[in-house]
């Protein structure tokens, strides 16, 4: 038990160390609290008014993570009598079906999974958004597939995580390739089963982000079929419950500041990035170094460009069928920021 206590020092020491070298704060305070997914499914009650608790769904890869894991939030925000709760969840669709049944207050996803919460009553609102990243998500085949080219993918069976942002990189190169989206097989699976399936050459081709996307890359030496340069923009936006924001403005001002400092000091230290993160979230350096080098920094606020974009994929998510009914983004953005 001294050894595992002893060895417990000394790692908390070296995170504390890459974190301090970088200028970022390394102490995550005492008042923050971390759960995992999965959420129950009933509906919880909605905060009233004004929280003493600010509860964010994470991913395992974005800003919200680097801002967990330099603290500067809980510090922020302790001063504030406020506390934060961390849910982490594997995909976008399943941290807004927990804000849906009001389990979280905010949370980031890409460009789809918020198209399709709000198709399903999710009472959400855009907060900002990141630049356009398009390289952080692609078509991956096995290293000894013979497939060449995305036409030859009728027929095959391709895994994604149904209403996440590859959904829609799926619909645009199989829209480029001359294919319609019932020409192939699409099998509906979270990142952890879908690469399980790849690897076992139960799928053909799987559909995937970063840092599941550089993952595979390094260790499974997967090969990317297309990624989506010059077919999508691939945007990770912010988000929270509508009540929440509209109850908690400086609150959620806080959070978004926060997320534009760690944003700028991720940008210009990669490497020190990668290694403070591969132990939270179990993935090789390497593999969250080719990841960080490839995506774009910098929160911009919801306007009339980004709106328009969002509207266009959600009308042909509709005409494929893929939400029940048409949307309006438009609707699911304050006031302030329209």
């Amino acid at each position: 038990m001294r050894k595992k206590h002893v060895m417990s020092i000394v790692l908390t020491s070296l995170l504390i160390t890459v974190l301090s070298g970088c200028g970022t704060a390394s102490k995550t305070t005492t008042s923050a609290a971390e759960t995992k997914a999965p959420v129950s499914s009933a509906k919880a009650e909605e905060p009233k008014g004004k929280s003493t608790t600010l509860r964010i769904g994470y991913q395992k890869y974005g800003t919200v993570n680097f801002l967990k894991a330099n603290g500067e939030l809980e510090k922020v925000l302790k001063e504030k009598g406020i506390t934060i709760q961390w849910t982490e969840f594997p995909g976008g669709p399943q941290l807004l079906e927990a804000m849906n049944v009001g389990s979280i207050d905010v949370g980031h996803t890409g460009e789809a999974p918020p198209i399709f919460a709000q198709a399903a009553g999710t009472p959400l609102v855009y907060l900002g958004h990141e630049p356009a990243s398009p390289a952080s998500e692609a078509i991956l085949i096995p290293e000894k597939s013979e497939i060449k080219s995305v036409a030859e993918l009728k027929g095959k069976k391709v895994a994604l995580n149904k209403g996440s942002n590859v959904h829609y990189l799926l619909v645009k190169q199989l829209e480029k390739a001359g294919l319609k989206y019932e020409d192939i097989q699409v099998v509906f699976l979270p990142p952890a089963d879908a690469r399980a399936a790849f690897e076992k050459g139960s799928v053909d081709a799987w559909v995937i982000w970063d840092p599941f996307f550089s993952a595979a890359e390094t260790s499974a030496k997967a090969k990317i079929l297309a990624d989506g340069k010059d077919s999508v923009a691939n945007h990770e936006f912010y988000l929270a419950s509508r009540s929440y924001a509209e109850s908690n403005k400086e609150t959620i001002k806080t959070f978004l500041d926060q997320l534009a400092k760690v944003d700028i000091w991720s940008k210009d230290h990669p490497k020190e990035l990668a290694e403070t993160l591969s132990p939270q979230l179990g993935i090789d350096v390497p593999s969250l170094l080719r990841a960080a080098n490839r995506r774009a920094y910098g929160i911009q606020p919801i306007d009339e460009t980004l709106i328009n974009e969002q509207q266009k994929i959600a009308d042909t998510f509709f005409k494929l069928g893929l939400i029940p009914k048409e949307i309006k983004v438009k609707e699911a953005v304050l006031p302030a920021t329209k």
